[in-house]
Protein backbone atom coordinates (compact mmCIF):
# COMPACT_ATOMS: atom_id res chain seq x y z
CA UNK A 1 0.00 0.00 0.00
CA UNK A 2 2.80 2.49 0.47
CA UNK A 3 3.51 2.38 -3.05
CA UNK A 4 -0.31 2.59 -4.51
CA UNK A 5 -0.05 5.99 -6.22
CA UNK A 6 3.71 6.21 -7.04
CA UNK A 7 3.73 6.52 -11.02
CA UNK A 8 4.59 3.40 -13.07
CA UNK A 9 4.43 0.91 -9.89
CA UNK A 10 2.30 -2.87 -10.30
CA UNK A 11 1.74 -5.07 -7.69
CA UNK A 12 2.30 -7.90 -11.08
CA UNK A 13 4.84 -6.93 -13.59
CA UNK A 14 4.94 -10.01 -15.78
CA UNK A 15 4.28 -10.43 -19.25
CA UNK A 16 1.45 -12.71 -18.33
CA UNK A 17 -0.49 -10.10 -16.66
CA UNK A 18 -4.64 -10.13 -18.19
CA UNK A 19 -4.74 -6.51 -17.85
CA UNK A 20 -2.54 -4.12 -19.65
CA UNK A 21 -1.84 -0.78 -18.88
CA UNK A 22 1.32 1.63 -17.67
CA UNK A 23 0.37 2.19 -13.92
CA UNK A 24 -0.19 5.79 -14.12
CA UNK A 25 -4.11 5.89 -13.31
CA UNK A 26 -3.92 6.56 -9.32
CA UNK A 27 -1.17 8.56 -9.83
CA UNK A 28 -3.49 10.94 -12.06
CA UNK A 29 -5.60 10.82 -9.83
CA UNK A 30 -3.87 11.92 -6.22
CA UNK A 31 -2.12 14.50 -8.89
CA UNK A 32 -5.91 15.52 -9.96
CA UNK A 33 -7.24 15.71 -6.32
CA UNK A 34 -4.38 17.40 -4.88
CA UNK A 35 -4.60 19.97 -7.36
CA UNK A 36 -7.72 21.09 -5.93
CA UNK A 37 -6.51 21.32 -2.62
CA UNK A 38 -8.04 17.77 -1.39
CA UNK A 39 -6.36 14.89 -0.35
CA UNK A 40 -6.90 10.58 -1.22
CA UNK A 41 -6.14 8.02 0.93
CA UNK A 42 -5.98 4.10 0.68
CA UNK A 43 -6.60 1.29 2.96
CA UNK A 44 -6.83 -2.43 2.42
CA UNK A 45 -7.50 -5.22 5.50
CA UNK A 46 -5.28 -7.31 3.70
CA UNK A 47 -4.74 -9.46 0.59
CA UNK A 48 -7.22 -10.03 -2.01
CA UNK A 49 -9.80 -8.67 -0.06
CA UNK A 50 -10.21 -5.19 -1.80
CA UNK A 51 -8.93 -1.43 -1.00
CA UNK A 52 -10.74 1.48 -0.13
CA UNK A 53 -9.96 4.57 -1.46
CA UNK A 54 -10.92 8.16 0.11
CA UNK A 55 -11.39 11.59 -1.37
CA UNK A 56 -11.74 14.53 0.26
CA UNK A 57 -12.18 17.74 -1.50
CA UNK A 58 -12.19 21.33 -0.03
CA UNK A 59 -15.91 22.85 -0.24
CA UNK A 60 -16.22 26.14 -2.47
CA UNK A 61 -17.13 29.00 -1.19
Amino acid sequence: MPFVFDRFRQEDGSITRSQGGLGLGLAIVQYLVELHGGTIQAASPGMEQGATFTVLLPIAQ
